[in-house]
């Protein structure tokens, strides 16, 4: 495995994770009263954006998984038709999970349809830029052995860290403690925030402890 290809991925990451603390402060000298408690609504927008734009440029610049074929014009707008439905429809059946796991049902939809948008921009959106609209490619990849780059083993283990990280965030809103942080969404959006940037952080760690041990296979 090459050093070299961890050393990009490294990169890639740390800028993703840069974007997420610029998306912190950055607005702030822009927008009147901005802060991520205070306004979170609009961090969330801020924060979706920001990552899905970088994640764009990032996979059109290091072109991870780019295929030899050449495609057509009509196939490109094809794929990106697809790509929207595919993550409009990510947003759809995380809110719906998100409401199963305790979200209102019909008090606060827009902050738990935002969370959902965070959580795809953390998750499918990844899956889009790397495998495209492949449903049979995703379901490979986060099979147990199923990745075939370091890049795809990134993807399994941010998109893991997102998860579980909204998850844990959810624990302290039933708490008596009144914090700020505690009204719904905040604490479970920060968790899953904060997971998929530890996310960022382990896998091309883990990818270099383990180099000797990982052997990807083309399939």
């Amino acid at each position: 495995m090459r050093e070299a290809e961890i050393r990009r991925l490294l990169a890639a990451n740390l800028l993703c994770a840069l974007s997420i603390v610029l998306a912190a402060v950055v607005p702030a000298f822009f927008l009147d009263g901005f802060s991520v408690l205070g306004t979170h609504l609009t961090w969330l927008c801020v924060c979706s954006v920001c990552v899905a734009t970088l994640n764009i440029i990032l996979h059109l610049v290091l072109k991870p998984n780019q295929s030899p074929k050449r495609r057509s014009f009509a196939y490109k707008i094809s794929r990106f038709l697809k790509c929207c439905i595919y993550f409009f429809m990510s947003c759809i059946l995380f809110h719906a999970i998100i409401v199963l796991y305790g979200a209102p049902l019909i008090e606060l939809v827009t902050e738990t349809f935002l969370f959902a948008v965070l959580l795809s921009t953390f998750t499918t959106f990844q899956c889009l830029c790397l495998l495209g609209p492949n449903i049979q490619a995703w379901i490979r990849v986060f099979s147990k052995n199923g990745a075939t780059s370091i890049w795809e083993s990134s993807l399994q283990i941010t998109s893991m860290c997102s998860i579980l990280g909204a998850w844990f965030g959810a624990f302290p809103i039933p708490l008596d403690w009144d914090r700020p942080w505690q009204v719904w969404p905040i604490s479970c959006s920060l968790g899953a925030t904060f997971g998929y940037m530890a996310g960022l952080i382990i896998a091309p760690l883990w990818i270099h402890w383990n180099r000797k041990q990982l052997t990807y296979k083309s399939r």
